[in-house]
């Protein structure tokens, strides 16, 4: 697809050459030429548009996709500061030493097998 857009320069250079060469468009020929070359430029930024449309987001605005964009980037900051929140959180967690005085008890009963 990236062809199509790079073509449409190369198509409308050929249109405004055609309009102005020095004959113009007084032949048949030239007039001709100058038509097609016309419908062949307008054929393409149809396809190009087109093409545009359909792809995610293409029936959005700019304006629409830089108000989605600053909210991706606002999500993608608080993830960031959620990880770093709980990689501190696990760390403290890892690094912490058990209590020598911490008594526990179990209870036989349940850790026997039936």
């Amino acid at each position: 697809m990236t062809s199509l857009y790079e073509s449409l320069l190369l198509k409308l250079a050929n249109v405004v050459e055609l309009a102005t060469q020095d004959q113009g468009a007084s032949t048949p020929q030239a007039k001709q030429a100058l038509v097609r070359s016309t419908k062949d430029f307008k054929e393409s930024v149809r396809e190009a548009r087109e093409y545009a449309a359909g792809l995610p987001g293409g029936e959005m605005s700019v304006q629409e996709q830089d108000e989605v964009i600053e909210m991706l980037e606002r999500l993608k900051e608080r993830k960031r500061r959620q990880l770093a929140e709980f990689a501190e959180t696990v760390s403290g967690i890892s690094t912490a030493k058990p209590k020598p005085d911490l008594k526990m008890e179990v209870d036989s009963n349940a850790s026997t097998p039936a």
